[in-house]
């Protein structure tokens, strides 16, 4: 079991951690790669890391389907959009890998959707390896 610590900067962003999760596969064999995250206001997805608008646009479609200050929410810490975005997300992936190198498409990325920064997360990765007989 791996650990990333991911440091974000504001209070809502999305962070591309492929890179940090490549570094950290086994260099030979394949098999399985999760990702989870034990935070409750982050969530981590796999989408497009070519365009950058691409994050803006849907960082701006959450913000405004689920703004920070809703009327009904009751949660004290004013934080229950970003506990509403992280389930929407979810909190794991799970990526096919092979000798070093996740299997992703030409244009994913993993990300680490941060909604309540800014602060230091942490993402759990474990990869099992498929026995071939």
């Amino acid at each position: 079991m791996e650990t990333i610590k991911v440091r974000s900067h504001q209070r809502e962003e999305m962070i591309e951690i492929t890179r940090e999760v490549n570094n950290l596969l086994p260099e030979t064999g394949e098999g399985i790669c999760v990702l989870f995250t034990q935070h409750t206001t982050c969530g981590l997805t796999i989408n497009e890391n070519a365009d950058p608008d691409v994050k803006h646009d849907m960082l701006l479609f959450l913000r405004e389907l689920i703004p920070q200050y809703y009327k009904g929410f009751r949660h004290f810490e004013h934080n229950s959009d970003a506990h509403i975005k992280s389930s929407l997300m979810g909190s794991s992936v799970t990526v096919p890998f092979s000798n070093g190198k996740l299997l992703l498409g030409t244009w994913q990325g993993i990300y680490l959707c941060e909604f309540d920064g800014a602060r230091e997360r942490k993402v759990l990765m474990s990869c099992s390896i498929s026995s071939k007989e």
